[in-house]
């Protein structure tokens, strides 16, 4: 059983591997003509030309997320393949008769299973955040990008009865905050107050000190009119403004929740609650961080029949291109089933596992019929 393992793991991961790296090595080829058009533009803050190293260092910050989004589609072709092979070759017929039971022949598969959902747990969770905040910043660097995009990152505080809405227009390479709009309201929800700044730093202590600060005062009577005598305008220099708000949270606000940590995705989670915002969308994201891994184990699952079919002359390719369309067919089955959840008030936890249940009972299902019957 040990030999068996060996030699199935041995055959799974370089075909794995060499699946993987085709995939991977055409994707960044296509990412690296997207960047053709900022080579030559000069860096507003002195870094010099964005060149052809730049934009191999930013393409290389792609790749664990291209590697996270491949794996499980890797681990399909790649399996299906191996098991395809074994039977053509009549390997795992041999091994069948030598004792190698179809629920052993599954116990395998799901222990390689584990290691890779746990690979792409890691991948997701780690390498892919801390790669996309390193490209982020490396393009804001050179190309003087804002990190927060054209509307800037909103987000919401709460404190002393009162709630702020925030605009951050530029997220700096320095974590510097640039274009800070404050906008103030009661616990009615009227617009007390504006705040206008240039430039912002998030202290470590938890405030941020704004610089070069308009601040537009409204009346609290609702029956005073608007008018020049009764809106008041202050300018600053420096001000000192409490909250809980740091840069790993605006940060998560103009990241994709899908190449968010769990728990980064957690944390702002929580934060949008706690504010009265909806957390719909991260919500189903965290869910989908925590059961995509499992995906890797589905996969495996999907091309275990494959060992048991009996390939003719040149019938396995047909098979191995459906199979591969099965695997394809669970990514937008989890995507549609994704917006289906968030349109029905589904539980989010309900819309992201029910992919990973429903295809690992159909391939169990037909597991269990080509054993039986074939």
């Amino acid at each position: 059983m040990q030999v068996f393992q060996r030699y199935l793991y041995k055959e799974l991961f370089t075909a794995v591997a060499t699946v993987s790296l085709g995939f991977l090595g055409l994707f960044l080829f296509f990412d690296f003509v997207d960047e053709l058009s900022n080579i030559g533009r000069s860096s507003p803050l002195g870094y010099g030309r964005y060149g052809v190293i730049q934009a191999i260092g930013f393409v290389l910050t792609l790749v664990p997320s291209r590697l996270y989004d491949l794996l499980p589609i890797a681990v399909l072709i790649g399996a299906t393949m191996v098991m395809a092979r074994f039977a053509q070759s009549s390997e795992f017929t041999a091994l069948r008769t030598s004792g190698l039971s179809p629920l052993k022949a599954l116990r395998s598969l799901l222990g390689l299973g584990f290691a890779l959902a746990m690979l792409t747990f890691l991948l997701g969770d780690y390498a892919v955040p801390a790669a996309n905040k390193a490209g982020q910043l490396l393009k804001a660097s050179y190309l003087g990008k804002s990190a927060t995009g054209s509307s800037g990152a909103w987000l919401k505080d709460n404190g002393g009865g009162r709630n702020y809405a925030i605009n951050v227009g530029t997220l700096a390479p320095d974590t510097t905050l640039e274009k800070v709009r404050l906008f103030e309201f009661d616990a009615e929800g009227r617009i007390v107050s504006t705040i206008r700044t240039a430039t912002g730093v998030i202290e470590p202590e938890g405030s941020w000190t704004l610089k070069k600060i308009e601040r537009i005062e409204l009346p609290n009577n609702t029956s005073t009119p608007l008018t020049p005598a009764t809106v008041t305008y202050t300018t600053l220099d420096t001000l000192n403004w409490p909250t809980n708000i740091t840069v790993d949270m605006i940060a998560t606000a103009i990241l994709k929740p899908d190449r968010m940590g769990t728990w980064d995705l957690y944390r702002y989670m929580t934060h949008l609650q706690k504010n009265a915002q909806s957390a719909q969308r991260y919500e189903l994201e965290f869910w989908r961080k925590l059961f995509y891994p499992i995906s890797c184990i589905v996969m495996l699952v999907l091309a275990l029949p494959f060992a048991y079919f009996h390939f003719r002359g040149g019938s396995m390719t047909g098979y191995i291109f459906g199979g591969v369309l099965i695997g394809i067919s669970f990514f937008v089955v989890n995507t549609v089933i994704g917006y289906f959840g968030v349109l029905n008030n589904w539980q989010p936890w309900l819309a992201a596992a029910t992919p990973s249940m429903l295809y690992s009972i159909l391939a169990l299902l037909g597991f269990s019929w080509l054993v039986v019957y074939r």
